[in-house]
């Protein structure tokens, strides 16, 4: 995932969450909203009730991973949130991918 393709305005993230459109399971909460431009943005989010700073960034870097392998699940000129819940840190990086796959499938 390229720096360019990360949402990093706080206004424009908090907008996504409160009037995007949501799916969840239980690895995951995947926001979405259309804007204009035809490029992908992506935002990735985290508590700090996860665990300790260095199991939030395994995660974000497998998160990450998923999603530069997996580009072309993603629409064009849509603007997502990922936010990992606390159920991501017990589980294998085959698992995480396969349910971020099901949750854009749907």
């Amino acid at each position: 995932m390229k720096r360019a393709e990360t949402i990093k305005d706080q206004k424009l993230f908090n907008n996504i969450i409160k009037n995007g459109k949501y799916i969840k399971n239980s690895y995951f909460v995947l926001y979405s909203s259309k804007k204009e431009d035809p490029e992908i943005n992506f935002g990735i989010a985290i508590s700090n009730k996860v665990g300790k700073a260095h199991l939030r960034n395994k995660l974000k870097r497998q998160v990450r991973s998923i999603i530069d392998k997996n580009r072309n699940l993603f629409k064009n000129n849509h603007n997502y949130i990922i936010m990992i819940r606390r159920s991501c840190s017990e589980v294998k990086y085959a698992i995480l991918e396969q349910a971020l796959i099901d949750l854009l499938n749907q």
